[in-house]
């Protein structure tokens, strides 16, 4: 019987570890062990209920068109638990100058492709809205060579659309700068574009006069009782004995084309290890040195979020709308906001007001040095300035997320090729996570379970027909 050590026990981890487990039910002879230094599953996916209110610690849903998540969901049986945004009232604006701007109708991620409504939009200057218009008549151009999401934005669009909208949308997604972020990592579909259209807009136009049927599919989907809920029905499915909270990995190290991992207080052999850990914490688990050294060179940034709900009166005064984006210009801490109770209304009773703000990520590193009370106060005043909401919160939920979100900096895929290179010519190990091939949740899923069907190629193992 081939046994398997599964380190990290993150959404990554249990995804690898779930599809383990059907191999085994379905006959397969393997073991495997989860391995968790903390004592809960799931990692960043942390649902608390509180005063009637759903509050997402981490991620509150996924991309809808990443079908892995919600397979996975229905798997676990979960398909009558998925619920979809309210795309209705999906509407976000940009912080300029201090006023809540809202993007242009049309605009497709960062991409117009409605020329009136970004010209008459007050969130381009008069020489952007110029840009806007010429850039419906670039030349295809292919580059072999990476560059950095900024740089391709603002050889279409300028600058102001850097600011104003590309470094934003990455802040709240990555975590990152668009001026370090890979164009081909984060966005190759902008680069296929650009190779057989030149224009980016023309080609989103012509992708969707393409598409067969419309989808009519809401943008994010999540789960009634939170995130969370994806976590606790995976755990039921795989056996108990399988799982070691509150047990570090401390170091893992080949042996007679096998693995020795030392957890807590013990050692024992594997034949094959999944690491889904982060890939600066793989670093630390006494891999070789070239492995290690090119791990710890992938960036992670490290982030918070705050919750905070009012009562019915906060909540008229709004917006409509899912929330709102801060430029790096605009000199706040802020990232993005979003109203909870418009995205999922469900996530709030109707004489509630719920936010869930962003700090942290590339911009602000220094965040996670503040106390939990001194965070809060920004929030808060930069929340009277923008929103003039003076109103005590009726309760308040702060979570730290340390070195959880990787940078997919220039350069990004082919450090990924070298490092997959170096974990060939090793015993059977795989890594999954966030750090390699996708930062969401469902990206994480597919790692996982691509990690688990990599390990069992690589020892031989056939899944039973």
């Amino acid at each position: 019987m081939k046994r398997i050590a599964i380190i990290g026990g993150g959404i990554s981890g249990l995804s690898a570890a779930f599809t383990l487990e059907k191999h085994r039910r379905a006959g397969l002879e393997l073991g495997y062990s989860l391995f968790e230094s903390s004592p809960r599953l799931g990692g960043v996916l942390l649902t608390e209920h509180v005063d009637g209110c759903l509050v997402e610690g981490g991620p509150d849903s996924f991309l809808t068109e990443k079908p892995w998540a919600a397979g996975l969901c229905r798997e676990i049986g979960l398909a009558d638990q998925l619920i979809d945004s309210n795309d209705h009232d999906r509407k976000t604006y940009i912080l300029v100058k201090n006023q809540l701007v809202p993007m242009p109708d049309g605009l497709m991620f960062m991409v117009p492709t409605k020329m009136l409504p970004a010209i008459w939009s007050p969130l381009f200057s008069t020489r952007t809205k110029f840009r806007i218009m010429q850039e419906w008549f670039h030349s295809p151009r292919e580059s072999s060579a990476d560059e950095s999401v900024a740089s391709f934005v603002e050889r279409h669009y300028g600058a102001e659309v850097v600011d104003r909208l590309a470094d934003p949308l990455l802040s709240g997604v990555y975590g990152g700068q668009a001026s370090k972020l890979s164009l081909r990592a984060v966005l190759p579909r902008f680069a296929e574009m650009e190779a057989s259209h030149g224009s980016l807009g023309r080609a989103m136009i012509s992708a969707r006069r393409k598409a067969s049927t419309p989808t009519g599919r809401p943008l994010f989907t999540s789960l009634k009782n939170g995130m969370q809920q994806m976590v606790e029905a995976l755990v039921a499915h795989l056996p108990a004995s399988t799982l070691h909270l509150n047990t570090p990995v401390l170091a893992i190290q080949p042996q007679d084309k096998r693995w020795l991992v030392s957890a807590g207080y013990s050692s024992d052999e594997f034949d094959a290890v999944i690491v889904s850990t982060s890939a600066q914490a793989a670093a630390r688990l006494g891999l070789p040195e070239k492995l290690a050294n090119s791990l710890d060179a992938i960036e992670h940034t490290s982030s918070v979020t705050v919750t905070l709900a009012y009562d019915v009166s906060v909540r008229k005064a709004l917006p409509p709308g899912f929330g709102f984006l801060v430029p790096r210009s605009e000199g706040k801490r802020l990232l993005a906001a979003t109203f909870v109770h418009n995205k999922f209304p469900h996530r709030a009773p109707e004489d509630r007001a719920l936010f869930r703000c962003f700090l942290g990520g590339a911009r602000d590193p220094a965040i996670l040095n503040q106390s939990d009370d001194e965070i809060l106060h920004i929030v808060r005043q930069e929340l009277r300035q923008v929103l003039n909401l003076t109103a005590e919160p009726l309760f308040t939920r702060l979570y730290r997320w340390k070195d959880a979100m990787a940078q997919y900096n220039v350069g990004h895929i082919e450090r990924i090729q070298a490092i997959e290179k170096i974990c060939r010519e090793l015993p059977a190990l795989a890594l999954a996570g966030n750090a390699y091939h996708g930062i969401g949740v469902p990206d994480c899923i597919r790692s996982g379970a691509d990690a688990a069907n990599h390990i069992l190629n690589t020892l031989g193992v056939a899944p039973p027909e």
